[in-house]
């Protein structure tokens, strides 16, 4: 029996029934993937109990000899892997190394140029109800009507309009390759610090699928469980004359001690995307998304910019008289899991949609390829059109129950019998 089994058995069967959840369906939310299984048992270790206030040889606590060695492996691959002159690696999530960012640059009151959520940007970019709202001036850009994509000449015209402090590049629904020169030629133009929030990109960054955003911004943010297939977490990277500034920032201005037990799986995670085999994973990410995209506009599905650059699309599901609820509820019954999402100039509300957000990440970790995409994508297409039909969803849930039996989760142990651990 498992020590947490017999601890707490009511938080072990709900971990039971989530490992279930993921070996069993198709996790398609952009925004997720899986860990190998070191980065998952080094979230694990004795690491969890060691407070590090601080940072390697400065720290507040005595007994981080060790932890200072870790931290070290974490910021030196982090430089390695993008080409970049410091890293900090402690920010606990995403929003966390947005917030330092804007810790080291602006004022409250001071003004952001950023993109609006509503045609893909992130929360953290402004939006009125979180912080980046509430302490900053913010003004918004888009993309154009006709094709979605970045809006340049109003983003020109907004930075010269408002002399932005920072202009912030990046996007949480943005299916296409982001052209982050012509971002810092209007920073420069403007006087303003460029941010590039990469989260949902990084990994195809590292990989040298797409453009990096290093070379030409001041400020680099970045989740690491994404497409980089890391822990949940976040870290900046910056040039060496904005090092200091940005770690005070972190600390101590944002947070006490850093989780030492993520920012080791986050050392791993950054060693695994040094591998050569992770530009093979990248770029496979990047067909499936391509070719899960032409399955499902073949199907009728209307997709946000015609198709998709990276790991992600949006599809808008009104063309199927849905709304983009309906439609994450129905796959959800089917086993497929996405989330509703926003398209650009909906008409609809954020908690009810237009559409659902796709990706491509996670089931590319499981070892699924173009053949398999295009399978799920007929699947979601059957889901589509079936969303009142129980009988036909349950046959859809135990057909991708089925299939996805042949993909492994890597970190996930298989369930042999009663007593089989969580993970």
């Amino acid at each position: 029996m498992s020590t947490l089994e017999s601890a707490d058995e009511a938080v072990w069967k709900s971990i039971c029934q989530e490992r279930k959840r993921q070996v069993e369906g198709l996790e398609l939310i952009a925004s997720e993937n899986y860990t190998s299984a070191a980065v998952m048992e080094a979230a694990g270790t004795v690491l969890t109990n060691k407070y590090a206030e601080g940072y390697p040889g400065r720290r507040y606590y005595g007994g981080c000899a060790h932890v200072d060695t870790v931290e070290e492996i974490a910021r030196s691959r982090a430089c390695e892997l993008f080409g970049a002159e410091h890293a900090n690696v402690q920010p606990h999530a995403g929003s966390q190394a947005n917030m330092a960012v804007y810790l080291t640059v602006l004022k409250p009151g001071d003004t952001i140029l950023a993109m609006d959520l509503a045609h893909g940007g992130h929360l953290t970019h402004g939006m009125h109800l979180n912080f980046s709202g509430q302490l900053y001036r913010t003004t918004h850009y888009g993309v154009r009507e006709d094709d979605h994509r970045i809006d340049f000449d109003q983003v020109a015209a907004l930075a010269k309009k408002n002399r932005p402090t920072i202009i912030v590049a990046g996007a949480s629904a943005y299916p296409r390759e982001i052209d982050h020169a012509k971002f810092a030629d209007i920073a420069r133009e403007n006087g303003a610090a460029l941010m590039v929030d990469m989260a949902h990109y990084s990994g195809l960054v590292a990989a040298g699928i797409h453009n990096s955003p290093v070379p030409v911004a001041d400020f680099v943010t970045s989740t690491s469980h994404k497409t980089l297939r890391g822990p949940r977490s976040g870290f900046v990277l910056c040039r060496k004359e904005h090092a200091r500034n940005l770690d005070r920032s972190v600390f101590p201005g944002m947070q006490g001690g850093p989780l030492m037990h993520v920012v080791a799986a986050k050392a791993i995670c950054f060693g695994e995307a040094l591998q050569p085999s992770f530009k093979q994973y990248a770029q496979q990410v990047v067909d499936n998304a391509q070719t899960l995209a032409e399955a499902l506009i073949a199907g009728g599905l209307r997709l946000a910019s015609g198709g998709t650059d990276n790991h992600l699309m949006l599809c808008d599901v009104t063309a199927m008289d849905l709304s983009g609820k309906i439609a994450e509820t129905a796959l959800e019954h089917a086993g497929i899991t996405v989330n509703k999402n926003m398209i650009p100039f909906d008409t609809r509300k954020p908690l009810d949609p237009s559409g659902v957000r796709i990706g491509t990440a996670a089931l590319t970790t499981r070892g699924m390829k173009t053949d398999e995409m295009r399978r799920v994508g007929a699947w979601i297409l059957e889901t589509l059109r079936n969303t009142e039909n129980k009988s036909e969803l349950t046959r859809i849930r135990s057909e991708v129950a089925e299939f996805a039996s042949d993909f492994a989760v890597p970190g996930i142990v298989q369930e042999t019998s009663a007593g089989s651990g969580p993970v």
